[in-house]
């Protein structure tokens, strides 16, 4: 787990935490998120709560509550966002799925399984011999292979977090006994 270099509380340089959100955010973008959704994600994902409201949100990146409404939107239906009321209050925040990385790309996975059926189908359109079909059946073939190595991968994860969680109590065990000691 990476260690905050400030202790919660410590100012920030909002300046370096600004351009940090906006190259995040161009880095979604160029990856195919809409541009506004992308620049929302990252506010949220370098925001300490991982929550925000739509003025704190509008406020911070400099845009409209319009443009706030239809990043949530978008981010809402690819399930990257959750919104939820503030409690006593009639404002809604937005917030971050826990382990949205790994949500995201479970997802994907069900997306490319419709995918490779929707090409295995098109092989039979186009035919199998000809290079259109050729060029299809190798993009089924790609879809297929992920789809076998991503939950494989997904697991490695999930042992490679719970291991690190498991050193990260044993240090602060250890810390605390030498404290004490």
């Amino acid at each position: 787990m990476i260690e905050p270099e400030d202790a919660p509380g410590d100012a920030r340089d909002e300046t370096a935490v600004s351009r940090f959100v906006e190259r995040f955010a161009a880095d979604l973008a160029e990856a195919g998120m809409q541009r506004m959704a992308a620049r929302v994600f990252a506010a949220l994902l370098v925001s300490d709560a991982g929550a925000l409201t739509s003025a704190e949100l509008a406020e911070q990146l400099r845009i409209s509550p319009a443009a706030v409404s239809g990043a949530i939107r978008y981010l809402a239906q690819v399930d990257m966002v959750v919104r939820e009321r503030e409690p006593g209050s009639r404002r809604d925040r937005y917030r971050l799925y826990s382990e949205v990385w790994y949500e995201t790309l479970t997802r994907r996975d069900q997306m490319m399984a419709r995918w490779e059926s929707t090409m295995r189908d098109g092989v039979k359109v186009l035919g199998p011999g000809t290079p259109a079909g050729l060029r299809i059946t190798e993009t089924a073939d790609f879809f297929e292979f992920v789809q076998q190595e991503l939950p494989k991968m997904l697991e490695r994860w999930r042992v490679h977090q719970a291991a690190d969680r498991a050193a990260e109590a044993r240090e602060a065990r250890e810390a605390r006994e030498a404290e004490a000691g």
